[in-house]
Formats: C-alpha cells, sequence, structure tokens
C-alpha cells in the first residue's frame, strides 16, 4: 500500500495535480450525466421509471457535488468549478455527453449499465486510496451506485424479453459502447494517479474487469458486443475522448443549457443547494 497522502494544503505540486485529475474525472463524469438523465423526467415508459430515473440523477448530481467539494480545498470556488468554466476543462468522458436516441428508453438503460458498471469497478479502486478525503466519501457513493446498476440490470431483462426489444439494445449497444470505451482512458497526470496510490486498480485492468461482466451478461440476453477482447477495443474507440478534453459538438449544446439560468440573471457566484459534506 502507498503512503498516505497530507490533506490538501500540504500536497506538493504533482500530488496536488494528481488529485485535482482524479477529482475532475469523478466529478465531471456524475454532473454531465444527471443533466442527460433529467431530459427523461415525465418522458420514462411507466410512472415508476419516471420515479427511479429522476432519482438517479438527484443521486449523480449529489456524489458530483461530493467531489467538486474536495476541490474547493485547492481555493476554488463552485462557480469556477462549473458554471464559469470552460467547456474544454471538463475532463468527463464522452459517453455521458452524447444525447440519448430520441425517445428511446434502451438508450438510457444501457448507457446507464455500461457506465454504473464502470463506476462500480471505479469506486472499488477507491476505497483503499491513499488521499483521506476521497475514502471518506466512496463508501456513500458505492451504496447508492449499487441500485443504479441493480436498476439498469432489470430494466435490461425486461426490455431483451421480446424480439423487438433486443433489437433495440442491440441497437444501442452497438452505438454507445465505443463511448463507454472511454471510461477507461488516461487524463492529466493519470501515471501518477497510480504510483501514488490514489487510486489501486489501473484503467486498463479496470477496462478488462468490465469487459469481464458486461459482456456474457449482455450475451446471456442475445445481445453482441462489438469487442470481446482487450485486443479489439483500441481500434473501436470513437474520436472524442473527452478526458483530453476533446468533446462532441453536442457537449457545448449542453454546457450552453445547463449554465444558461446562471448566465441570464447575471450570477457571479453559485448558491449552494446542498448542505456541506463535511458538516453533515
Amino acid at each position: 500500500m502507498s503512503a498516505q497522502l497530507a490533506g490538501p494544503d500540504e500536497l506538493g505540486d504533482a500530488e496536488r495535480a494528481a488529485v485535482e485529475s482524479l477529482l475532475r474525472r469523478l466529478a465531471d463524469d456524475e454532473l454531465v450525466l444527471a443533466e442527460r438523465y433529467t431530459e427523461w423526467q415525465v418522458r420514462a415508459p411507466t410512472l415508476e421509471s419516471d420515479l427511479a430515473i429522476s432519482n438517479i440523477a438527484q443521486d449523480e448530481l449529489g456524489h458530483a457535488r461530493l467531489w467538486y467539494d474536495l476541490l474547493q480545498d485547492f481555493g476554488y470556488t463552485e462557480a469556477e468549478l462549473i458554471f464559469e468554466r470552460d467547456p474544454a476543462d471538463f475532463r468527463h468522458s464522452t459517453l455521458v455527453e452524447r444525447p440519448f436516441e430520441t425517445g428511446d428508453w434502451a438508450d438510457a438503460i444501457v448507457r446507464g449499465y455500461f457506465y454504473d458498471v464502470a463506476e462500480e469497478l471505479r469506486l472499488e479502486a477507491l476505497e483503499d486510496t491513499s488521499y483521506p478525503r476521497i475514502a471518506d466519501r466512496v463508501a456513500k457513493i458505492l451504496s447508492e451506485e449499487n441500485y443504479h446498476r441493480e436498476h439498469a440490470q432489470n430494466w435490461l431483462e425486461r426490455l431483451t424479453s421480446d424480439d423487438e426489444g433486443v433489437e433495440r439494445v442491440q441497437a444501442a449497444v452497438d452505438r454507445l459502447f465505443p463511448y463507454a470505451l472511454t471510461l477507461f482512458e488516461a487524463g492529466d497526470a493519470s501515471e501518477d494517479i497510480d504510483e501514488l496510490g490514489i487510486r489501486t486498480e489501473s484503467l486498463d485492468s479496470m477496462r478488462e474487469q468490465w469487459l469481464d461482466i458486461t459482456v456474457p451478461f449482455l450475451a446471456s440476453l442475445g445481445v453482441d458486443v462489438p469487442a470481446e477482447s482487450e485486443d479489439d477495443v483500441d481500434e473501436l474507440l470513437p474520436e472524442h475522448i473527452g478526458r483530453d478534453g476533446n468533446h462532441t459538438d453536442d457537449w457545448a449544446d449542453l454546457h450552453d443549457d445547463m449554465t444558461r439560468t446562471y448566465r441570464d440573471l447575471g450570477r457571479t457566484e453559485a448558491h449552494r443547494i446542498m448542505p456541506d459534506p463535511d458538516n453533515e
């Protein structure tokens, strides 16, 4: 196990850069996915699913809040981290920014499944992190993400109960799988994140585990995955990765929508709508 890192005020430059890089990926993924999920409110196929997707969106926003709060340890404000930040500075995976296929519930469920399996692996790799401020938040988030994954799996089983449903899920998998691979792409300071023990599993290791989980499960439902091994995945990566700031045009549109009210009201600071996690 790597040596425990100091608190935020005592980190060296390389240590701080590694912690910040990881936190931005964690927070940005959750924020942008939550923004996309809100598009399904009152549009989901049943009242039950409408309530569920609304709760999941709220959970993801809460998780983003937990990670952005740790970035505020370094002197950033919430406005700087979200509303006044250049879209190119965000480091989320392009999986979470892509618009949903219009009216296709299978798209939301497949996307959620791919993300939730990856998120569970990512959180487990943070349980023994060398940065205690991260470890303090993992258990709460992991318990909620387990529910999200269960929700997605249950819906996948329901959707693939007939041939038409299998076709819809297959189309969503074909469309989203390359973008899901970007969840495991490296960003700034990735080597330092591993070497410092901030994360205890490498991205390559987590991607392999992700394939070992998602491929057999989807196959059991009659759905094929475009890549079944590590040898196939690199060829399938899309042009826009996200982790490096290279986003699709869809992100610019979503960011504009997300920040419009803040700009239209002439705000200069964000008003906290959730309690400080350290005071709970």
